[in-house]
């Protein structure tokens, strides 16, 4: 796809218009976001990536959209597993509702810029080394049937090595209630919860873009369509996790999804570049990506609800 850097810099300037109308006008108060106004959020950023789909359409094609829009869709399903951690996290270290939306504002923002970065490194490498198509569908293939064969397991972070580092070379003070990153006492300057809770969501997203930037690349490698994919669908997460958070955990069959997914994602690289080092006449389009994609995330969403529902006829009676 064309695009000139004027295209780049309108795309970067719209998008800090967005962050900075989002937390310095809408959601200038700290207050508890409702279920309603999540979802209306939540329907607004998707609304507007569809929109960017179709300028995509106009600018570069009918296939240049599609490219975007399974991208998009790839990306927003993949980062179901970063709620997860939003929601552990929050609980752990009892940030209460009316705060979490700033503290993922800057978790989200730090999200965008390593994002970029990563997508341009690996984008470059695949132009320079073709092979590592080979490599990074491999990894997708291992990382999902990992994911697929794992316990269920409660996760605990007291036992994170990520807090444990924290808690060692920082001087804490974990008992703020105003949501300051950094707090002075008697001169001294601490941290708290609060900046601890953004520095495990900053690092589980850099963990979590290791799988996720490599299957994204396996829909496209036009860096323009991976990086406005991408952005749209990490500024949609907040309002997603507001709107999910309640119910997510009740969608037991969701993280197998994901793990059929990237497993699937990585057998496309590996099939789709043997065919292309080979000139076998076979190809998996992003046509079918799309169709697997949203196919699978139904399927664990009904199984799930099926799975449950005579549970919550049980607690009704």
């Amino acid at each position: 796809m064309d695009i000139g850097i004027g295209y780049w810099i309108g795309f970067f300037i719209f998008v800090l218009v967005m962050l900075a109308l989002d937390l310095g006008v809408f959601h200038r108060k700290d207050e508890e976001p409702t279920i309603k106004a999540s979802l209306l959020w939540s329907a607004f950023w998707i609304a507007l990536a569809f929109a960017f789909a179709g300028l995509v359409w106009i600018k570069g094609g009918g296939q240049n959209a599609l490219d975007f829009i399974t991208a998009y869709l790839l990306e927003k399903s993949l980062s179901i597993d970063n709620l997860f951690i939003f929601i552990l996290v929050f609980s752990f270290f009892g940030i209460k509702l009316k705060y979490q939306h700033k503290l993922l504002f800057w978790g989200v923002f730090g999200a965008l810029i390593m994002r970029v970065i990563f997508i341009l490194a690996g984008a470059t490498l695949l132009h320079q080394f073709a092979w590592l198509m080979f490599v990074f569908g491999v990894f997708l293939i291992y990382v999902g049937l990992k994911m697929l064969f794992e316990k269920e397991h409660q996760q605990d972070l007291a036992d994170s090595k990520i807090i444990s580092f924290l808690r060692r070379v920082l001087p804490l003070k974990e008992d703020v209630v105003e949501p300051h990153l950094t707090v002075k006492v008697d001169g001294k300057r601490y941290a708290t919860q609060f900046l601890l809770a953004l520095i495990f969501i900053e690092a589980s997203d850099l963990l979590f873009a290791v799988d996720s930037i490599p299957a994204v690349l396996a829909v496209s490698q036009d860096t323009f369509i991976v990086i406005t994919s991408n952005i749209f669908a990490i500024m949609g997460l907040r309002s997603l996790y507001f709107a999910l958070s309640g119910i997510l955990p009740m969608f037991r069959y969701i993280k197998y999804a994901l793990a059929l997914i990237l497993a699937f994602i990585g057998s496309k690289m590996v099939l789709n570049e043997a065919a292309k080092s080979f000139d076998w006449a076979f190809h998996i389009s992003n046509e079918v990506s799309l169709i697997v994609i949203v196919s699978l995330l139904v399927l664990a969403i009904l199984a799930s609800w099926f799975r449950d529902r005579p549970r919550k006829r049980h607690e009704f009676k």
